[in-house]
């Protein structure tokens, strides 16, 4: 068999075990933290005959391992459970809030490559020079600066003071703008400051020298070579970017009233809902998987000195 795919199909393997260590730590952290789900969905009035029946329905008066197999049987077969608040399944609340976080994490990490990488290699070939202390700057401000107060910021200028956009919502283009800019803003701080830096260090190596020895024009050495060696940086950052923002931003999703899958994690774990909880991060693992990989087999095209050990 291709190297390649040995390396691959190890890949996947290495990603079921991820997800399996996932499933099994949050399943004995939420269900070890204090709180009774079954006395938080009765009233306050409910008798313990009452809180008892409700334990027994949900299963939740079976040993801690029982309820693992029980749920690790359901995720196999398909089913993630069903929630404790909503009373739906909980595939379907994540796949109804999933549409919303896909599209703000792509309009996000889109917007972030297209202020990014031009920033960083502009700011790499300029080292030392204003140019390159204008990047820096936006670079550490965009680190630094908490994305609730730009957030925040953001609304005030746009939606309060100019009434230029909507301060919430989901549903047009015109909703998407301002938590996009909120989003894309921490993250391409981030990945301009890498960009920049891998190219100081690649413009700095003695082939790059020994090809401006041959008189190739300065704009194809950035180009051609010097942010080819780049990628593999570039590439790793931005495929952990886009995986943490299908986690879903808390923050983001809040201040902006946007109906992915932060808002829904936010009400599951405020409700106790520990079936939902699961499922989402679960999902979300499985996500970050799935990217890694992606990524994993990138490099494989980007650099073929990679070794599949």
């Amino acid at each position: 068999m291709n190297k390649r795919y040995k390396y691959i199909i190890n890949r996947i393997l290495w990603g079921f075990v991820v997800l399996w260590g996932v499933s099994l730590i949050s399943f004995g952290i939420l269900h070890l933290a204090p709180g009774d789900p079954a006395r938080l969905l009765l009233p306050a009035t409910a008798t313990w005959e009452e809180i008892n029946n409700l334990r027994e329905i949900l299963g939740l008066n079976k040993p801690l391992h029982i309820q693992y197999l029980v749920y690790i049987r359901g995720v196999i077969k398909g089913d993630l459970g069903t929630s404790l608040f909503y009373k739906k399944p909980n595939l379907d609340l994540i796949k109804e809030r999933l549409p919303a976080t896909l599209i703000l994490s792509i309009a996000a990490i889109l917007t972030a490559i297209l202020i990014s990488i031009p920033l960083g290699l502009i700011a790499g070939v300029k080292q030392g020079t204003f140019i390159d202390v204008l990047v820096m700057f936006f670079a550490i401000l965009g680190q630094s600066m908490s994305i609730v107060w730009f957030a925040i910021f953001l609304v005030f200028v746009f939606s309060v003071k100019l009434r230029l956009l909507p301060s919430f919502g989901y549903g047009s283009f015109r909703t998407l703008i301002l938590p996009t800019v909120a989003l894309a803003f921490e993250q391409s701080a981030l990945i301009t400051r890498l960009t920049r830096t891998g190219m100081i260090d690649v413009l700095s190596e003695d082939y790059i020298l020994a090809i401006r020895a041959k008189g190739i024009k300065e704009s194809k050495v950035v180009t051609r070579y010097a942010f080819k060696n780049v990628l593999i940086t570039v590439t790793t950052i931005i495929g952990l970017t886009f995986a943490g923002l299908m986690g879903g931003q808390l923050a983001c999703e809040t201040i902006f009233v946007w109906p992915g899958i932060g808002s829904l994690s936010i009400s599951a774990i405020s409700q106790r809902d520990f079936p939902l909880v699961q499922s989402i991060m679960l999902v979300v693992s499985a996500f970050f998987v799935l990217i890694n990989l992606a990524v994993d087999i990138l490099y494989t095209f980007l650099d073929p000195r990679l070794r599949y050990d």
